[in-house]
């Protein structure tokens, strides 16, 4: 709380200080915005679960331009929510919260931006299995691309000749994220970057990120340490030839020996492609390896999934999409189907899955249980 309290502070100084930045005259915009979410679900076990939710993201943004190039902006949100279930008739668990969403200030210019506070990081060219996933827990199947943000300042510089690198520090996020394991020590600080340049038909990219590991929580799963230097390392390429092509891989290495949790590697070949069929069949496909082992690049621990995914617009406010995961370790396949109808300010999802009752699916965000099985569920979403 002392740590989100500080981050509050200094974007509102930011904020202040660029205001007396300049006493010239500038544009200034103010928006409130929010979205609404709302969603059932019934799971065909035995006895069946049923599940209710709600979720509100009120958000507010200004914005502040110089005569000059530089801009100021700032957002602010929170996730305001609340998850029950019932076990057949008989009511199991209620869980309710409300905390910050996304809360940052930016100052940025035609070239740099520097972003700081609670906020969104991403990149990778991979669509749906993305080992680059190191900031966020985005579950490919949630239409909204739900994700929590972390805490820390973004700097990017953009060259004229599309090549762009990013640093960032981050402090305060002690959750794991993404593919990770283990927890972040609490009170140490994280830092990496990423450089990413133009190829002939593309554009490729190495990133690096360092981080204080913690594994005490999996007493007894691994070795149980308080503090584990780890780093890792990341590359992407994509390609736009006859189809979209790309490939993505990581290795994380921590300094202390964990066994087989002591390197992990993840690789992933993607193609997309839209076939001239009615409105245009959309299609992604991914394979990808993911290895635990004790000596780096042994592959001795790994699993291998396959991925299809499927997307057609029926009409201009019905689109109706598939994905098929295959787990070819444990010779399992997830299967998931969803429509959506789009009304002015108000969509509407159904979805239904057939998956296996033990989940393995790899790093699919913080509700990945609600699909393990059989089931169905609906959603709505306004957004305003």
């Amino acid at each position: 709380m002392r740590t989100k309290c500080l981050f509050i502070l200094l974007c509102l100084f930011e904020l202040k200080a660029y205001q007396e930045v300049s006493a010239q005259e500038s544009t200034d915009s103010v928006v409130f915005s929010g979205q609404l979410v709302s969603w059932a679900g019934l799971n065909f076990s035995d006895p069946g679960m049923q599940h209710l939710g709600i979720r509100y993201l009120p958000a507010f943004s200004y914005e502040h331009k110089f005569n000059s190039n530089l801009k100021f902006d700032f957002e602010a949100s929170a996730n305001a929510y609340s998850n029950i279930r019932f076990e057949g008739f008989k009511f199991d668990t209620i869980q309710a919260d409300i905390k910050p969403y996304r809360l940052s200030g930016r100052i940025s210019s035609d070239q740099w931006e520097i972003r700081l506070g609670l906020q969104k990081i991403s990149f990778g060219s991979a669509s749906i299995l993305r080992p680059l996933m190191w900031f966020d827990k985005m579950d490919p199947r949630d239409p909204l691309k739900f994700t929590e943000g972390v805490y820390g300042i973004l700097g990017r510089y953009y060259f004229l000749n599309n090549a762009n690198i990013w640093l960032w520090g981050l402090y305060g996020n002690i959750e794991a994220r993404g593919w990770e394991i283990t927890k972040t020590s609490k009170g140490r600080p994280e830092a990496g970057g990423r450089f990413q340049f133009p190829v002939p038909a593309g554009e490729a990219a190495f990133s690096y990120h360092y981080r204080t590991a913690d594994s005490r929580i999996l007493n007894g799963f691994m070795p149980s340490y308080s503090e584990i230097p780890e780093n890792k390392f990341g590359f992407d390429l994509k390609l736009d030839l006859l189809v979209g092509c790309w490939l993505e891989g990581t290795w994380v290495t921590k300094s202390k020996d964990l066994g087989m949790f002591t390197n992990q590697e993840i690789i992933n070949f993607g193609l997309d492609y839209t076939f001239g069929v009615g409105n245009g069949l959309y299609l992604i496909y991914e394979q990808l390896i993911a290895a635990y082992d004790e000596k780096a690049f042994d592959f001795q621990t790994s699993s291998t999934f396959s991925l299809l995914s499927l997307s057609y617009p029926v009409s201009l406010f019905d689109t109706v999409g598939a994905m098929i995961y295959y787990d070819w370790k444990s010779n399992n396949s997830y299967n998931f189907v969803n429509w959506q109808k789009q009304f002015n300010k108000i969509s509407l999802y159904l979805m239904g899955y057939w998956n296996p009752d033990n989940y393995l699916i790899p790093a699919q965000g913080s509700g990945e249980n609600m699909f393990a099985g059989k089931g169905v569920q609906v959603m709505l979403v306004w957004n305003h």
